[in-house]
């Protein structure tokens, strides 16, 4: 194998007990850390898939205290579900979530998974959360590969090789798959997780508090600012997209997103790109009579909002709008409804909406 050769695999024993130690004294102490009960772990991992530990782990502390086991969350109602998600983006783990816990509850009679690869079969968990989950609830030695995970092994081995290709992400998985085994791999994969996220990071190493330092071949050879090596990104894209807040009785038309795909399940208001030499008026009118089936008249701009994604940008223009004619129809989406401003708080709504609401009276 290649690496073979390198510290953390000739000194395996040394390495993991050095930064385990380092774990057990330094790691930050979360309301959610600690535990093995699965369902709580579980939660946590969904949580923070694509998702800062800061900005996820109040929705975690929120999620377990209003769904407290796998049965209340499975008797839930979608939309409160979503609604308790609001503001964390990548809503299919929320719907994904709700799905498998569904399937625990009433398929399983509430059993969990007790393995990695029982894991794996449920909505939502890939390789990484399943690893994750049973080595944290059950002890098994399962690996986890992540962002954090990928950097740390890039500057350990001083691998050059770009780890964004599969070839490189197999290997990782294999190396981790030999450095996992040992006395307590739950421990051992949260301790490189929080290795990446608060020592070696992708900026401003901290080299000097690193607990595994005399294992870093990157560090030996003064390389660790040039790894890990990836591929570069492209330019994100930056759309702009008409709204139309179209009021009627002191009330105003939403929709709700399709179940399936981007922001699935959320409410919104209606509109759409603007396309290439189009202006937000014209925009507007076409979008309002492909979605609804409706014919607008727009009263008045009233400021756009700017909202970035992880792959693209928007900027959303909004328009307060009165219906001319026609019958509102869900051509676009799975309902539609007219909602006070008052109730806007009972629905998810995608975050870039919140920063207009206050704008709606």
């Amino acid at each position: 194998m290649p690496y073979a050769s390198s510290p953390i695999f000739t000194q395996k024993t040394a390495f993991r007990r050095a930064i385990m130690k380092w774990y057990a004294e330094q790691a930050r102490d979360l309301s959610w850390r600690g535990t093995l009960d699965p369902y709580s772990v579980w939660v946590s991992e969904i949580v923070l898939q694509q998702t800062r530990v800061d900005q996820g782990t109040p929705y975690i502390e929120r999620f377990i205290k209003k769904f407290p086991t796998v049965q209340s969350l499975a008797k839930a109602q979608e939309d409160s579900v979503l609604k308790l998600w609001e503001g964390l983006g990548y809503y299919s783990r929320a719907r994904n979530l709700h799905k498998a816990a569904k399937h625990v509850a009433f398929e399983r009679n509430g059993e969990f998974p007790s393995s990695a690869v029982e894991w794996e079969t449920l909505p939502g968990v890939g390789r990484y959360t399943a690893g994750a989950i049973s080595s944290i609830a059950y002890g098994e030695a399962a690996p986890v590969v992540d962002g954090n995970v990928k950097r740390v092994l890039a500057r350990l081995l001083d691998c050059h090789d770009n780890i964004d290709t599969p070839a490189t992400t197999n290997a990782i998985w294999d190396w981790m798959t030999l450095l996992v085994k040992g006395k307590h791999p739950g421990n051992f994969n949260q301790s490189m997780m929080e290795l990446g996220s608060n020592i070696c990071t992708p900026k401003k190493l901290k080299c000097d508090l690193c607990p595994v330092q005399r294992f870093c071949l990157a560090f030996v050879n003064n390389t660790q600012n040039e790894l890990p090596v990836r591929t570069p990104k492209k330019k994100i894209p930056h759309h702009q997209i008409v709204v139309a807040a179209i009021k009627k009785n002191g009330r105003y038309l939403l929709g709700k997103r399709p179940p399936e795909g981007m922001l699935g399940g959320l409410w919104e208001f209606p509109g759409g790109k603007v396309e290439a030499k189009e202006s937000n008026e014209d925009a507007l009118h076409r979008e309002i009579n492909e979605e609804l089936g409706l014919t607008i008249e727009i009263i008045e701009n009233i400021g756009k909002v700017d909202h970035a994604y992880s792959h693209f940008k928007i900027t959303l223009h909004i328009y307060i709008c009165k219906q001319l004619s026609g019958t509102p129809s869900p051509k676009a989406h799975s309902e539609l409804k007219w909602v006070s401003p008052k109730h806007f708080e009972q629905y998810a709504f995608p975050k870039a909406n919140h920063k207009f609401l206050s704008k709606l009276s």
